[in-house]
C-alpha cells in the first residue's frame, strides 16, 4: 500500500521499519519538530526522522497537524492508508477521511483502557498483569475508533516502563503488518470500543516519581519500575535527592513511621512506608552513579533514624 506515517518516539520508529520492511511504499514520515537536548540545548531528531531519513524517505514536521497547509501537503502524496503511532497530535477529520483504508493507530493497550498519553508506563505503575497492543481505525474522538486487532502480553513481576515498551514495540510492529494485509484484501473487522470499559491516562511528568511513603510498599514498587528509565523515582536523604532504580517490597513496618529507615546494615537499607517495607535493591544518589546497596552503604553512612523524603 501507499502509505503515509506519522509517529514520533522510538516505539513508532519501530513500527515504521516493520512497514518498510513488509514492503509497504512509505512516501511520507510525518514527524513532530526537533527539540533541543542536554546542556548545549542542540537539536535532536525524532528517532522517527532519523529512521526515515536512513531509508529515504521524505520528512514532514508540521507545528500543528490541524493547519490546512498541512492537510494539503500530505493530500499532495495520495496515500492509501495513513499508519500513526505515538504521533503526538490529534488529527483533524479531513485527514482522517482522506486515505481509501483510513487512517490506523498503533496504541500500545487494550482498549478501551488506556485512552491517551503514556499507556506503557501507566499499566505497569498501576500493577496490571496483562498489557497489549490494539490496532484501531481512527476516528475523531482520543481513541475511541473501532478495534481492528488486538495482541496481548504478560507484565512480568519484574518488567519495567523501557522493557515493556520494547516488548510492546515488537507485537505492535507485527500486529499492525498482519493487520494492514486484512485491510487490503478486506478481511479485517471493526468492533466498537465498549464505552462502559473505557478509562484515561495522562501525559507522564518528573513531578509524579517524588516517591510518597505513606503509600504501600507494593504502590511504590509499581512506580519505581512504570517510570523506569524515565523520569525515574526518586526521594531525598540528607537534603540530597536518590533516585531509586530497584527495589522490593516485603510485609512488616510501622505506617507511623513512613519514610523512615527500618533497617540498615552493610548490606540492606529497608524503608517504612504506609502498608509494608521497601528494601531498596539500587539506587542513585545526586551526582553519583548508580549502584546496588552494598555498593552504595560502603560508600555512604545512612544512620538508623534517616528519614527519607
Amino acid at each position: 500500500m501507499r502509505v503515509v506515517f506519522m509517529g514520533t518516539p522510538d516505539f513508532a520508529a519501530g513500527i515504521l521499519e516493520a512497514v518498510v520492511l513488509a514492503g509497504h511504499e512509505v512516501v511520507l514520515a510525518v514527524s513532530q519538530p526537533d527539540k533541543p537536548k542536554g546542556r548545549g540545548k542542540a537539536l535532536q531528531f525524532p528517532p522517527v526522522k532519523e529512521y526515515a531519513i536512513s531509508q529515504g524517505i521524505e520528512v514532514y514536521q508540521p507545528r500543528k497537524v490541524r493547519e490546512a497547509e498541512c492537510v494539503e501537503f500530505i493530500r499532495e502524496r495520495q496515500p492509501e492508508i495513513i499508519v500513526v503511532a505515538a504521533f503526538g497530535q490529534i488529527l483533524p477529520k479531513e485527514l482522517l477521511d482522506l486515505p481509501k483504508y483510513g487512517c490506523i493507530n498503533v496504541h500500545a493497550s487494550l482498549l478501551p483502557k488506556y485512552r491517551g498519553a503514556a499507556p506503557i508506563q501507566w499499566a505497569v505503575i498501576n500493577g496490571d498483569k496483562v498489557s497489549g497492543v490494539t490496532i484501531m481505525r481512527m476516528d475523531v474522538g482520543l481513541d475511541t475508533g473501532d478495534i481492528i486487532e488486538t495482541a496481548e502480553t504478560e507484565i512480568s513481576p519484574e518488567e519495567t516502563g523501557g522493557s515493556l515498551f520494547d516488548k510492546l514495540e515488537k507485537l505492535g510492529a507485527k500486529l499492525l503488518v498482519e493487520t494492514m494485509e486484512k485491510i487490503e484484501n478486506g478481511t479485517a473487522r471493526y468492533t466498537k470500543q465498549e464505552e462502559s470499559q473505557a478509562s484515561h491516562v495522562g501525559m507522564i511528568d518528573k513531578s509524579m516519581g517524588d516517591i510518597d511513603w505513606k503509600k504501600s510498599a507494593v504502590e511504590i514498587e509499581n512506580l519505581i519500575r512504570g517510570l523506569n528509565p524515565w523520569p525515574s523515582a526518586y526521594t531525598r536523604l540528607n537534603g540530597k535527592t536518590l533516585k531509586i532504580w530497584k527495589a522490593l517490597p516485603e510485609p512488616g513496618g510501622e505506617p507511623q513511621k513512613a519514610g523512615c529507615v527500618y533497617l540498615v546494615n552493610k548490606k540492606e537499607l529497608k524503608i517504612h512506608t504506609g502498608d509494608g517495607v521497601l528494601s531498596l535493591l539500587e539506587v542513585q544518589l545526586e551526582g553519583k552513579k548508580r549502584m546496588d546497596i552494598p555498593s552504595f552503604l560502603r560508600g555512604y553512612e545512612v544512620l538508623s533514624n534517616a528519614k527519607l523524603g
